[in-house]
């Protein structure tokens, strides 16, 4: 074989083991009841729940804790089937937190609370079509 065919076939090798190493670490989204269920067998990796923050007829956040440090906090997350649930996040509250539109976060279960070791936020002001007026 020529040198350029193995390393040819190094770099396919190379790519293939990316490939795989990362699929195996894709999630989907779930609720919190199939989320809990995956945590019931043992199972500890990050699990994604998508869901709204919980709010009052006026719009404001309900169920928002913040730490006397304020280094954590807990809120209320609804998840698509409505279910309600505890999240406590052991870090500062991100920007524009309470403006998110969609929240996803990622973790699991610990006893009945939903742990969060990332969060990711969809804030409508991001996505949001802006109107220019031309003065003619």
């Amino acid at each position: 074989m020529k040198t350029s065919h193995i390393v040819a076939i190094l770099v396919i090798a190379a790519a293939i083991a990316i490939i795989i190493a990362t699929a195996g670490d894709a999630s989907t989204y779930v609720n919190f009841d199939q989320a809990y269920q995956i945590a019931s067998t043992g199972n500890t990796t990050g699990i994604h729940v998508v869901g709204s923050l919980k709010k009052d007829a006026q719009g404001n956040v309900e169920g928002l804790e913040k730490s006397d440090d304020r280094l954590s906090f807990s809120f209320v997350l609804v998840d698509d089937q409505q279910k309600e649930q505890k999240v406590i996040y052991n870090e500062p509250m991100p920007p524009d937190f309470l403006r998110s539109e969609k929240v996803v976060v990622i973790g699991s279960y610990q006893g009945e609370n939903f742990v969060a070791l990332k969060i990711l936020l969809k804030c409508p002001s991001k996505y949001q079509d802006t109107k220019l007026k031309a003065g003619v």
